[in-house]
């Protein structure tokens, strides 16, 4: 077995929260101010940052 042969195997692991879903949960929460349904926009993440902009209120800033 030659050198050359050998397979490298590159294993990268992600752990904490993305960009969008902190969006979406401080969006989630300005708006309805329950935990529960932060987290349901976190899981979501930019679908709902989208659909918070596409239907925020003249209030929400």
């Amino acid at each position: 077995m030659l050198l050359a042969e050998v397979d490298v195997v590159e294993t990268v692991v992600h752990s904490g929260i993305t960009f969008g879903t902190a969006i979406a949960i401080v969006c989630s929460w300005q708006r309805n101010k329950s935990i529960l349904l932060a987290i349901v926009a976190g899981f979501f993440s930019w679908f709902y940052v989208v659909y918070f902009a596409l239907t925020r209120r003249p209030d929400e800033k």
